[in-house]
């Protein structure tokens, strides 16, 4: 069967391949069939006691302040299917991923790892997605389709000042793809503080064929009041002042409505009352769309909200021809003013992108050192 970027779903789980299973991880690095659990040495060689080969010699990987380590190293053509990943110790922003595909040599991912997988502040917070799930006690695990036609090279880059401990595991298919398979992308973007009457460029300079598939944003607020009002916008196949998608505000982008605030609703629907649902910012996580985030200030030394959210276009991918832009807007309320206006904010923001695209992958804009990733 080949490869067409379908994937397996309960419709058709029965079908038969002819796709070889591999899986890539530090009990295997090659990912060669017959070749898993052959270590005789490894990180965890103590623990086996005598045991001997099998017994969970080298189940992760140490990599030391500097240094970039290859998790995988993939020869001919296939699809990555799922990865795994846990870091027993180490920064997340300060941890970056990168994928490079068919021996290009600008990465088609690059991204610190919380970010890639939702969870962009250094905290915990349990994601329930269909792209993304982070589970107890910071497991990520991905499940964005990756094909490939040539090679496929994972690297891990540990930019912090500690040494990192990396368990890992990169389950792929070794298959042919599809004429119509694209490549899979991923782009990290800060903007801290966003300048004011400025917007949030998610993701810019796309060039090729594709469809953009999914939005992480990591949003810090740097002043009081509700600051969602901003509008995503598309910008399509040679848009050029006004685009051809323009949301309505930055919770309902997301998929929520009403400052993501149970009490908002219940408000304007009962004037004049004191009673209902407290206001607070409400988690939810979803397989599409989710707030699994919110990060509250305790009075002392967290001043800050932060919030954590996901917006995957699985079912409605947007699609474009030759380029694409996609920018957000901070914007809040102004307080303490007769007639209520719009506030353009100076918010901490941070994105991920996530899209299918053709080859090549055009140059990203240089990550930001180590300092400026740095989340407090």
């Amino acid at each position: 069967m080949t490869f067409s970027g379908l994937g397996m779903n309960l419709g058709n789980l029965s079908r038969l391949s002819n796709a070889q299973s591999r899986s890539i991880s530090p009990e295997n690095f090659s990912g060669q069939k017959g070749k898993g659990g052959m270590a005789v040495d490894g990180p965890a060689a103590r623990q086996a006691r005598g045991l001997g080969p099998g017994w969970k010699i080298s189940p992760y990987v140490t990599i030391e302040p500097g240094a970039t380590f290859t998790l995988a190293d993939i020869e001919g053509q296939g699809a990555i299917q799922q990865i795994w990943m846990t870091l027993a110790r180490g920064r997340l922003r300060h941890s970056i991923l990168r994928v490079y595909w068919d021996d290009q040599a600008q990465p088609s991912i690059e991204c610190p790892v919380g970010d890639f997988f939702a969870c962009g502040w250094e905290e915990f917070a349990q994601v329930s997605s269909l792209a993304v799930c982070v589970n107890p006690g910071r497991a990520f695990n991905c499940y964005w389709e990756m094909p490939f036609r040539k090679r496929a090279r994972f690297t891990l880059e540990n930019r912090s000042e500690e040494t990192q401990t990396v368990y890992y595991q990169i389950n792929y298919a070794l298959t042919e793809v599809g004429e119509d398979c694209a490549y899979f992308h991923a782009q990290f973007r800060r903007t801290n503080p966003v300048p004011y009457k400025e917007v949030h460029t998610i993701l810019d300079g796309v060039k090729g064929q594709g469809h953009y598939v999914g939005t992480y944003m990591a949003w810090g607020t740097n002043s009081n009041g509700w600051w969602g009002e901003g509008e995503i916008k598309f910008f399509l196949d040679g848009d050029g002042e006004f685009p051809t998608i323009c949301g309505t505000g930055t919770e309902d982008y997301f998929c929520g409505a009403y400052n993501f605030d149970p009490r908002v609703p219940w408000s304007l629907a009962n004037p004049g009352r004191s009673d209902g649902p407290p206001s607070r910012y409400q988690e939810f996580t979803t397989p599409y769309a989710g707030l699994p985030q919110v990060i509250r200030p305790d009075g002392v030394y967290k001043s800050q909200q932060r919030f954590g959210m996901y917006r995957w276009h699985i079912p409605d991918p947007v699609r474009f021809r030759s380029d694409l832009r996609v920018t957000m807007q901070a914007l809040g309320w102004r307080s303490g003013v007769k007639e209520p206006k719009y506030l353009p904010l100076q918010d901490d923001v941070a994105s991920v992108a996530f899209w299918y695209q053709t080859l090549p992958t055009a140059p990203f804009p240089a990550l930001p050192e180590a300092d400026y990733l740095e989340v407090d």
